[in-house]
């Protein structure tokens, strides 16, 4: 694509994410600045008018999710892009996003919170907030990249997810990831997935019935507005018409379940992690993000003395890879979390290791090798 310049580039995270939502075919973002996630605010309103694109810039968050939700519903592929206090904002419309199986991909560009917190420093706080956010039984696909190459190639993943199982995936960055500058190599070659169109009668369509293309699917087929289908849309309990049903007990329960299900049946597919001296480990680290480099760095380290030490690096959240890390932990003597705050993705992984302890840092500094070798 002419407009993102030279195939090898020294960028910022934050620039990569750019990068990755225009091949994906992004052409529709709406936001409002924030710190530290601006400068994908600032690429996309560069960038997208030179593809024929549209940047909006709204009035809050709230506005700027519903903004890419109504967009998405004509057919574009969205993107916004926000950090901790405009994420709780949008959470309202995740939740309506989710109900109403609109794909569409949300950038979190973590900083340390509480509340207004620390700006322009780094933490992981979001974790459980991106899995729990909305009310609600719901799932959500959330992917985590831990460099500025995988910030873009997560980026054209986030916005295939999103398409395929017609739901809003967040991308979550640190604070670092997105503002430090590496090596990019923008690919030649990758996959694009699109969301699935109806291609059958007006008379037998209903815009929530699943199956039509491919039988037993259970993501419904995609009819934007203005394509000649009527679709009724609602965050209000619906029937596959789309028209809301909110007392009829059986109506949500079969939504409700089919909504979590299209994602919890693929889990295992869905689980991207990268595992290192995995195979005699009896000690194993798991990390995330910003963290997952300190974390390697600590695992040399201590293989180096003889222990024998694994590295296991989740790229992707949630849907939780419970599964896949049993079979890896199947095992394991002792496992270690750790992460920049006081102690979140701990507790998925105790269900699958009750004994698991954490190594946790908040404040706005990254961990150092030593402080995670003197807990292996």
């Amino acid at each position: 694509m002419k407009v993102i310049g030279e195939k090898v580039q020294f960028v910022s995270g934050d620039d990569a994410v750019c990068y990755g939502a225009l091949l994906a075919g992004c052409t529709f973002f709406a936001g409002y600045p924030i710190t530290p996630a601006t400068e994908i605010a600032e690429g996309m309103a560069r960038l997208l008018p030179k593809i024929g694109g549209i940047y909006m810039q709204m009035e809050d968050e709230i506005s700027s999710l519903a903004a890419c939700i109504g967009a998405s519903w004509t057919g574009r592929k969205c993107l916004t892009a926000t950090s901790g206090p405009g994420f709780s904002l949008m959470q309202e419309n995740i939740g309506y996003a989710c109900m109403t199986e609109t794909p569409l991909v949300i950038v979190n560009v973590m900083r340390s919170g509480p509340s207004t917190g620390q700006p322009t420093l780094a933490a992981q706080g979001d974790i459980m907030q991106a899995r729990f956010g909305t009310h609600g039984d719901h799932e959500i696909i959330a992917l985590y990249p831990n460099s500025v190459q995988e910030s873009l190639d997560l980026a054209i993943q986030a916005f295939n997810l999103s398409e395929k199982y017609r739901v809003p995936v967040i991308l979550l960055l640190d604070a670092e990831i997105a503002h430090m500058r590496e090596k990019l190599v923008i690919p030649d070659d990758f996959l694009i997935i699109n969301r699935v169109l109806v291609t059958i009668d007006t008379k037998e369509y209903h815009p929530f019935r699943t199956g039509f293309t491919h039988p037993g699917s259970k993501v419904p087929e995609f009819a934007p507005f203005g394509s000649g289908y009527h679709t009724y849309v609602t965050g209000l309990t619906h029937e596959e018409h789309g028209f809301p049903s909110t007392t009829d007990p059986h109506a949500h329960d079969r939504l409700v379940r089919r909504l979590s299900e299209k994602i919890l049946d693929d889990e295992e597919a869905l689980s991207y992690l990268e595992t290192r001296f995995c195979e005699d480990a009896e000690t194993f680290l798991i990390t995330y993000g910003i963290t997952s480099r300190t974390a390697l760095a600590a695992v040399k380290n201590a293989r180096q003395k003889e222990k024998k030490v694994g590295y296991v690096r989740l790229k992707t959240i949630w849907p939780f890879p419970k599964k896949t890390l049993q079979h890896i932990l199947h095992d394991a003597h002792d496992v270690i979390v750790a992460e920049m705050n006081l102690g979140q993705l701990i507790m998925p992984v105790r269900e699958i290791f009750g004994g698991a302890r954490n190594i946790t840092k908040v404040g706005g500094e990254i961990f150092l090798p030593e402080e995670m070798e003197r807990v292996m």
